[in-house]
């Protein structure tokens, strides 16, 4: 889950159109970021862009998920209701071994929470979890 950081305070300063410009050069640096056939990227909701990489370790998706955070920040797209003055973004990556209990809005559920721990932790940053099956007793 990719989350675009004051989102709100750059539509408000820049305008709605602006403010959908800086959504579609997210959607294209993620995609740059993203190299196997089978990798999907899409527009979440609202600011917020999710991601699905199949077969791939938190290790390599946290890498992925770097690798857009810092091409974002280095577009350096002015912000000037963000603390960096640049426009940034938050990443939370979730990741698991499918499993048959396994159900997609828990793995879903899993990267929304890494995503607010990267927003809790001071934004422009990312997190990652992993999700897997309960422990059988």
């Amino acid at each position: 889950m990719v989350d675009v950081d004051h989102f709100k305070r750059y539509n408000d300063q820049y305008g709605h159109q602006e403010g959908d410009h800086c959504l579609a050069v997210v959607a294209s640096t993620i995609g740059g970021c993203l190299r196997r056939e089978l990798d999907c990227a899409a527009r979440y909701g609202g600011e917020e862009f999710g991601m699905v990489l199949p077969g791939i370790s938190a290790a390599d998706a946290g890498e992925i998920a770097e690798r857009i955070r810092r091409g974002i920040q280095q577009l350096a797209v002015p912000h000037v209701g963000s603390p960096l003055l640049v426009l940034t973004v938050s990443i939370g990556v979730a990741a698991c071994v499918p499993f048959e209990e396994g159900r997609p809005e828990d793995l879903v559920n899993a990267a929304d929470r890494a995503l607010y721990t990267s927003k809790a932790e001071g934004r422009n940053r990312m997190a990652v979890t992993t999700y897997n099956a309960p422990e059988q007793s």
